[in-house]
């Protein structure tokens, strides 16, 4: 299954969340893996600064795992570059699939 969702980068921040992401910690990219994420991208808009992301899924989203302390302290992490919500998770919007082509 694929899940598709967006979020909101602030504007000039796309060379600090690219750097960020090249680095991404490993037992967050494990903690992705462990539970059924892969094929993981996100494209950003750079218009509207508007950061689309798609996930293959086995498991659970990415989005599901804001229990974990990693995925907090990344948040933490990524926050004054984006825009969050209080518990600086990233404001995230779900996106509906309306066309697939193989």
């Amino acid at each position: 299954m694929k899940v598709a969702f967006k979020m909101q980068l602030k504007p000039g921040m796309k060379e600090e969340y690219e750097k960020r992401h090249a680095a991404i910690w490993p037992e967050l990219v494990a903690l992705l893996k462990d539970n059924g994420i892969a094929d993981y991208t996100i494209f950003l808009d750079e218009e509207t600064y508007t950061l689309f992301a798609v996930q293959r899924l086995t498991g659970n989203s990415s989005q599901e795992l804001g229990n974990t302390e990693v995925v907090q302290r990344w948040w933490k992490y990524m926050a004054d570059i984006m825009v969050t919500n209080p518990d600086f998770s990233p404001v995230s919007t779900p996106l509906t699939n309306v066309f697939h082509l193989d």
